[in-house]
């Protein structure tokens, strides 16, 4: 078979594969099982393999690459629209293996399998962080029915919580010892969880510490060693993106269009790719504004500007807006931030 373009919907057991040659004319279309994929391949020369971007697909990337075939990443949203008619696995792998051969088709770069493991910490960071958030709002809702509110606060909620489960205070008579019973379970949780995130916090730490281009984005105001990570974890080639501004737009912070007869029309930002990075690079842009008044800080003057006549949060955006700008700058010229002149004096 003179395969040139293989098209495969990826799932977890059975794969659909579609290929055709250089004419275009349909050769390979079956169904292959999860053991059969790989020897499936190595008897094929050579190929351009086009897959939709998914969790597994990386490694199958990897796997595939690694037979001499060449694979490319695509977004799902990018490749509906070649699916002709109906939803079936037939009919997304012919979708892909056209959609992979369009010269205006947007590819996903392959993740390495260290990339994809930092990303993990992320991922299992983000979980833990929710049910510590559960947790939290929970053990506060009990011991309000009990009169015993605590400032917001970790460190006031940790007072609390030693003042009566300790007996370090007088607290304890407020809550019968029955119900101190029944809220030991979630102190215990409660303390785990913070034991975890922050052993993944040391590791992703160390990671930090010996990744060149993550040390440089550290570099940049609103950028810690949380968001340095995710982003050298996640953007594998920064080349990918023609400007800062595509880049900003991949994260969803530029504003949604709904322009047409040649009137532009603009609405709120259109919050598309990684919602992960964009809440961390909004939470650093409102961790900036809060310095922002010091005559020292980098950017002062740009920020005490737009809160004169724009609403904070929308400040935020417009700051996280920059930070990606910025971000690619460094990333893509292999350098450190440094800050305006005007700030620098």
């Amino acid at each position: 078979m003179q395969v040139t373009t293989m098209g495969i919907d990826l799932a977890k057991n059975v794969f659909q594969v579609h290929g055709v040659d250089a004419s275009g004319k349909v050769v390979v279309r079956k169904a292959l099982r999860r053991s059969q994929l790989l020897p499936f391949f190595e008897d094929l020369a050579p190929c351009l393999i086009g897959m939709e971007a998914c969790s597994s697909a990386h490694h199958w990337a990897r796997e595939l690459n690694a037979l001499g075939h060449t694979v490319k990443l695509m977004p799902p949203s990018y490749v509906k629209p070649y699916v002709k008619r109906g939803k079936n696995d037939v009919a997304d792998a012919e979708a892909i293996c056209e959609a992979v051969t369009r010269p205006t088709m947007r590819f996903v770069p392959v993740k390495s399998t260290d990339q994809q493991a930092v990303l993990m910490f992320h991922r299992t960071r983000a979980l833990l962080m929710r049910q510590r958030t559960m947790a939290v709002n929970a053990l506060r809702g009990h011991l309000a029915e009990f009169g015993l509110v605590a400032a917001q606060g970790a460190k006031s909620l940790a007072e609390l919580i030693e003042s009566v489960f300790e007996g370090s205070g007088t607290d304890d008579d407020a809550v019968p010892p029955l119900a101190r019973r029944a809220l030991a379970p979630l102190v215990a949780q409660l303390r785990q969880l913070q034991a975890q995130i922050k052993a993944i916090e040391v590791e992703l730490l160390a990671w930090h510490r010996a990744t060149d281009a993550s040390r440089r984005l550290e570099t940049i105001p609103g950028v810690g060693f949380i968001t340095a990570t995710a982003i050298a974890a996640t953007v594998t080639d920064p080349s990918h993106f023609t400007s800062g501004r595509q880049f900003a737009a991949w994260l969803g912070l530029v504003p949604r269009q709904n322009s047409s007869g040649g009137k532009e029309r603009l609405g709120s930002i259109s919050k598309m790719g990684d919602r992960y990075l964009r809440t961390l690079l909004v939470v650093g842009a409102t961790s900036v504004m809060r310095y922002a008044r010091s005559k020292n800080a980098a950017g002062a003057q740009w920020v005490n500007a737009l809160l004169a006549r724009r609403p904070a949060r929308l400040v935020s955006v417009a700051l996280a807006n920059k930070t990606a700008r910025i971000i690619w700058a460094v990333l893509v010229r292999g350098e450190t931030y440094r800050a305006p002149a005007s700030a620098a004096v």
